[in-house]
């Protein structure tokens, strides 16, 4: 009986798993993640000397382990939190590339409108002398309304052009004929006069067409730009969710739990995690996409001879020109204004001013479009580089994510971390978007509750992009209380507790994988257990024996 209790117990000794994944008997040693983790500002209380049982374990594989439940919760906080960083750091590179090239357009938009102003300003002193003076009002005000429609004011810029060219026959008709009382009622009549009279020529319809085009291609250019800007803005401000965060904590810092601290996850594993977390953000590119595009075709219209330059500086001489052209015919006007209004009665100012100004002759007010030329070419061909570069950014992110933490070089897809061990990652990579989201290993997600604010962006793109398609086409667009439009896009969606939630993270429920081939070691530290139970009750019946006997 001796003999049989002695080779039980040797034959038990010798079938013992090793402890430790080195083979050896003694514990490993925690020193390693006593170190990182008060690294990270945790304190060392409860963090246990060498590796205990990871029966406790949540996220990570429940094998041996010197991560405390504290410590996994603890560590899969900062895993969220730095993952957060990351993208907003991401969504203000962004933000900073779409605000430099608003600023670029903008600023260059603005000098135009001043070097105009006051080219126009410089020129009529000398060409028109005293009726520029007395009239400088109307040219001010013209440029002011077309700065406060391109700064987004709820101007008509049509209204705008059809008053400024009603008030320039008045004043003119008014310097052509001092040498008559002219009431305010008789000036009315005259400005009423304007489209069967057309005093100026076809020159204010070709200006109105010109000038329409350019500022309600330019006031939604610079729209979009902002508005892309407030779409990464809000974006980058959404929280992941808990099911992602599980899945970072798990490719992130289980590794250290595990006594791995070198190892870096497989770059497939990688990806599956970060499309698994990203699959909201990723449902932007389409509308995106087009957005970007759809902006090309629109900065593609302001280089050229009928570009933003030419018009914006070729206005004070459309302006002259069109003055001229009244005073060139203004005999022929007077005619038919007095028989449409009636006749003046004489007793006026003797001296006009105009007839000095006829004998000089035309003035061709300078453009200087020289030396603004390569300038507009540079911005155009600058934003455009800019704004393809950004077309796939949504769906870009889980590769610039991954990019610098996976593992690299030779062997390296048989050495990485693929969520349970150092091994092959062996499942595909799931496509973007929420709806291809079913079937990731990594993040369980209910596809069915997308994030509505992300969806509301979507929404916010889609108005823009139609805003700026009809822009293309010279159709004026309102940009006032834009944020009415996307207020009610999840009308029908979902009710507001639902919507307030955000996000939803679910259990899966159907035609999701369970078994991976890639993951043997939770079998493996299952079976630990399973494996001691005979030497156990060896040990046990052999005590007992020895106990009887004595």
């Amino acid at each position: 009986m001796d003999s049989f209790i002695i080779a039980a117990l040797a034959l038990c000794s010798l079938t013992a798993p090793a402890y430790g994944d080195k083979g050896t008997s003694k514990a490993r040693s925690c020193s390693d993640i006593r170190q990182f983790y008060s690294g990270k500002g945790f304190s060392l209380d409860g963090v246990p000397q060498s590796e205990i049982s990871g029966e406790h374990l949540r996220i990570c594989p429940q094998g041996y382990t010197c991560c405390t439940s504290d410590m996994e919760d603890n560590l899969a906080v900062l895993s969220r939190r730095e993952m957060e960083g990351l993208l907003k750091e991401a969504g203000r590179s962004l933000q900073t590339s779409l605000t430099g090239q608003y600023k670029a357009f903008d600023g260059y938009f603005l000098e135009l409108l001043n070097r105009s102003a006051i080219g126009l300003q410089e020129t009529f002193t000398a060409t028109w002398g005293s009726v520029y003076y007395q009239n400088s009002q109307v040219f001010s005000d013209l440029y002011t309304d077309l700065r406060n429609y391109y700064r987004g004011s709820n101007v008509n810029l049509e209204e705008v052009l059809n008053e400024f060219w009603a008030r320039l026959l008045e004043k003119l008709f008014y310097q052509a004929n001092k040498q008559y009382f002219i009431g305010e009622d008789y000036l009315e009549c005259v400005s009423k006069q304007i489209e069967t009279l057309r005093p100026f020529g076809d020159i204010p319809r070709v200006t109105k067409m010109m000038v329409t085009r350019t500022f309600v291609a330019a006031r939604s250019f610079v729209q979009g730009l902002v508005v892309s800007g407030e779409v990464v803005r809000k974006v980058s401000q959404v929280q992941l969710s808990q099911e992602c965060m599980r899945a970072i904590m798990r490719m992130t810092y289980c590794p250290h739990c595990r006594g791995m601290a070198s190892a870096r996850p497989c770059a497939n594993y990688c990806s599956n995690v970060m499309k698994g977390c990203l699959a909201n953000q990723a449902d932007l590119n389409t509308e995106w996409s087009h957005l970007a595009e759809t902006m090309m075709q629109v900065a593609d219209r302001f280089d050229g001879p009928s570009g933003v330059d030419s018009v914006v500086l070729s206005l004070p001489n459309r302006i002259s020109e069109a003055m001229f052209t009244m005073m060139d015919n203004i005999q022929t006007i007077n005619s038919k204004l007095f028989q449409a209004c009636g006749t003046l009665r004489e007793g006026g100012t003797s001296s006009t001013g105009i007839d000095e100004i006829m004998k000089r002759g035309r003035v061709t007010v300078e453009d200087r479009l020289e030396t603004t030329s390569n300038k507009m070419d540079k911005l155009v061909s600058d934003v455009t580089l800019r704004l393809r570069g950004l077309q796939s950014h949504w769906v870009s992110l889980p590769s610039l994510l991954c990019s610098d933490r996976v593992a690299t070089g030779t062997g390296a897809e048989d050495k990485c971390w693929n969520g349970m061990n150092r091994a092959r990652y062996l499942p595909e990579v799931i496509g973007d978007g929420l709806a291809s989201q079913i079937n990731n290993p990594e993040v369980e997600i209910d596809i069915t509750k997308p994030d509505m604010t992300i969806r509301q962006q979507i929404m916010q793109l889609k108005i823009m992009t139609h805003r700026l398609k009809n822009a293309l086409n010279g159709q004026d667009v309102d940009f006032q209380d834009t944020s009415d439009d996307v207020s009610g896009s999840g009308s029908g969606m979902c009710n507001e507790d639902i919507c307030s939630r955000g996000p939803r993270i679910v259990a899966p429920t159907t035609h999701r994988p369970t078994i991976y081939p890639y993951r043997p070691e939770n079998k493996k530290v299952k079976a630990l257990a399973n494996q001691n139970l005979p030497c156990i009750t060896i040990y046990l019946l052999s005590l007992l024996l020895l106990l009887l006997r004595r």
